[in-house]
């Protein structure tokens, strides 16, 4: 029982019912054995990639696609209701193009953004480090200038934890320290097969197995020094900003998750049978699939209304904190009473809703935990009241 969606555009309904049609056959007949496997799904990204959903929301004029963030976010949601992992790498991958997209020269756009949303490349994002993970500016990574053969260089070492795509990536976006006061840090694009680089065996993992999490090393990593991506020293801005969409990011496959939790639990309680009746009709279990639909209705809202937001060029970060926490709260609660409806079989392999409810409790913790959503929130209303009111055209 796929969601019920309305769209800006004829163009808008047509790319869902493609993505749709992708997630049900190209998709779904890989995911338990990938998940089962810990199997990296590499030709599944190409895939997607080739049909151009690697960078919907970003300008056509660099390879993207133009498309609002309203309809992009619904886009990931689709994808994350069949198979998180890949829902999941759809984000981080658009998260990775941010620095170049939105503080790159006219001149490194040109020459790199294109081929990274064509779908060919797949990007991995470095933020994270294992001292540092909710305080990114306490890194230790760091990037010094140096004189090499061809020229001016970086020389990036250190270490980045929690890296998605780590080892499989095709370039990475890293944030390194370039001075010594705190909020000195820097970001660059550096290649994925860039001498030093080093991928430390994935991360064993309760969920989203399908999707490799490593920790990278940087050992003397040398680039150019074109592939720094703004101003030295405004490193932290450009990833804080990134997280903003990022976080919708992960809100659009909470959403997705909770959904594809949801349309089992449905289809269980249409065909199974109690006392004589389907246990959809037994009034405690519709009332909890009708809570499960009020959560993923509600997730599905405050997602949209943010990204309205950004699309309107109006600031959206509250709403974005405020969206990736209810949507993946309401992800975690969906699946658990998913596994409920299902009762003994919600406990085996043979359903989903049991791998669903893995992998929603890793939502809570990305892109920023729920508690840090809860700071980011409460410093914003102590900042500024918020009531603006805009006109949506």
């Amino acid at each position: 029982m796929p969601a019920s969606r309305l769209l800006p555009s004829e163009e808008a309904v047509d790319l869902i019912a493609l993505v749709r049609d992708l997630a049900t056959s190209e998709l779904a007949p890989l995911v338990a054995e990938a998940e089962r496997t810990e199997t990296f799904p590499r030709e599944v990204f190409r895939t997607l990639g080739r049909a151009g959903l690697l960078g919907l929301p970003y300008p056509e004029e660099y390879g993207g696609g133009g498309l609002p963030y309203e309809v992009y976010l619904q886009v990931l949601e689709e994808i994350g209701s069949v198979w998180a992992s890949v829902g999941v790498g759809v984000s981080v991958h658009a998260l990775s193009c941010f620095g170049l997209a939105t503080a790159g020269t006219e001149e490194q756009r040109q020459r790199w953004l294109p081929e990274m949303l064509s779908g060919e490349l797949l990007g991995a994002y470095c933020l994270s480090e294992p001292h540092a993970g909710s305080d990114p500016a306490a890194m230790r990574t760091r990037a010094r200038r140096s004189r090499g053969a061809d020229g001016e260089e970086w020389v990036i070492s250190g270490a980045k934890a929690w890296t998605t795509h780590g080892g499989h990536a095709d370039f990475y976006k890293v944030m390194a320290r370039t001075g010594e006061a705190r909020n000195d840090i820097s970001c660059f694009l550096v290649p994925g097969e860039t001498p030093g680089l080093v991928a430390d065996p994935p991360e064993h993992k309760m969920g989203l197995t399908g999707s490799a999490t490593t920790t990278m090393r940087f050992d003397d990593v040398r680039i150019p020094a074109d592939r720094l991506l703004g101003e030295e020293g405004q490193g932290l801005r450009i990833a804080l900003a990134g997280l903003d969409a990022g976080r919708l990011g992960i809100a659009a496959v909470a959403t997705g998750l909770a959904q594809g939790a949801l349309d089992h639990a449905v289809a269980y309680a249409k065909s199974r049978e109690t006392f004589g009746e389907r246990i959809i009709d037994h009034q405690g279990l519709a009332f909890v699939l009708a809570d499960m639909e009020a959560a993923v209705q509600s997730a599905r809202g405050t997602m949209l209304h943010a990204a309205r937001l950004k699309d309107h060029g109006l600031p959206y970060g509250r709403e974005a904190s405020v969206a990736k926490l209810v949507a993946t709260d309401n992800a975690m609660k969906v699946t658990t009473d998913a596994v409920q409806v299902l009762g003994g079989y919600g406990y085996t392999r043979d359903f989903p809703v049991e791998r669903y409810m893995r992998e929603a409790k890793v939502m809570q913790i990305f892109e920023g935990t729920n508690q840090i959503q809860r700071m980011v929130i409460g410093r914003s209303l102590d900042r500024a009241p918020g009531g603006a009111l805009h006109r949506a055209d």
